[in-house]
């Protein structure tokens, strides 16, 4: 077992992190470790979606002064949701992942994300997380059967700034054999959005059909995202899907997110200047926290808004 960092001067644990800790994130060392870091189809589209945002960097000469003008702020990044502490990172214990990557994006003054999953349990570390902070997060819930996802909405709401869906979660490798996904009409949709009372934020963006799902729900946020390449989906980048569609969803929703691949400001300004109001990230982020603690997230944090 490897013994982690200690996280905000805390004492180090026991853990055994699936990271391989490269030196830059790209998707080659955890090639199709499932659960773990890595993605479906031997990686091939967290590989893609890593190498995207630069390729069209450099395939565009003409606009990289453009790209280049693009002013950050924190607010324009975000820690994506993230569950699965022990079987996809290496955590011994699930609770102990969550306040310290929570605190870091906090004192950052970045977006906080949060998500569910199976058991109950990992929803219930992330609320615990924010309220311990006294903080409002974006949360994205898996579709669940109504009534489970209902009393989920009724949890994260005290602490919600908006509450969201991942609408590709049903296809999820992971999830398969853990708990009973959905995938949810427009009708339900707009029945989770009436019920929540709060902002609503479909992620999850990747297909056509999506696109058109927007148009008819007209979600407060779209997230344009393939789940980091860990659901199957067509063999392209979220860099490509938002070029070609950030326009037209600008018309069905409020803003546009996009995950997937980013790692560097480059990115972030690369996927700002392509449409997309904010970025989240999860990977880099937490391998900062694996090898670094909390001081190290908060530096990779820091240089993606250089």
């Amino acid at each position: 077992m490897a013994t982690s960092p200690s996280f905000a001067g805390k004492p180090a644990f026991s853990c055994d992190f699936k990271c391989r800790f490269c030196t830059v994130c790209a998707g080659y060392g955890c090639t199709g470790q499932l659960p773990g870091m890595g993605g479906v189809d031997g990686s091939r589209t967290f590989i893609l979606n890593c190498a995207a945002w630069n390729e069209w960097y450099k395939s565009h000469p003409s606009l990289q002064n453009s790209v280049d003008s693009v002013v950050l702020s924190p607010s324009d990044i975000g820690i994506a949701p993230v569950t699965g502490a022990v079987q996809n990172i290496g955590f011994s214990n699930e609770k102990d992942f969550y306040l310290p990557y929570v605190r870091a994006a906090s004192e950052s003054g970045i977006r906080i994300c949060i998500g569910d999953g199976s058991p109950d349990e990992k929803l219930a570390f992330g609320i615990q997380a924010v309220s311990s902070l006294k903080k409002t997060a974006y949360y994205f819930l898996k579709p669940y059967p109504d009534d489970i996802l209902f009393k989920r909405i009724e949890s994260v709401r005290p602490t919600a700034a908006a509450i969201g869906m991942d609408i590709d979660a049903y296809n999820i490798v992971t999830m398969r054999n853990q708990a009973h996904l959905e995938r949810k009409t427009s009708v339900q949709i707009q029945e989770f959005r009436t019920f929540s009372g709060r902002p609503l934020m479909l992620k999850g963006i990747f297909s056509r059909d999506d696109v058109a799902l927007c148009r008819e729900v007209k979600p407060d946020i779209a997230v344009v995202s393939n789940h980091g390449g860990r659901v199957d989906t067509p063999y392209m980048s979220t860099a490509s899907f938002l070029e070609t569609y950030a326009a037209e969803l600008r018309n069905y929703c409020g803003e546009v997110w996009v995950d997937g691949g980013i790692r560097t400001s480059q990115d972030v300004r690369t996927a700002k200047f392509l449409g997309a109001d904010a970025v989240l990230a999860a990977r880099p982020f937490i391998s900062a926290l694996c090898s670094g603690g909390e001081l190290k997230m908060s530096e990779v944090i820091k240089n993606m808004l250089n």
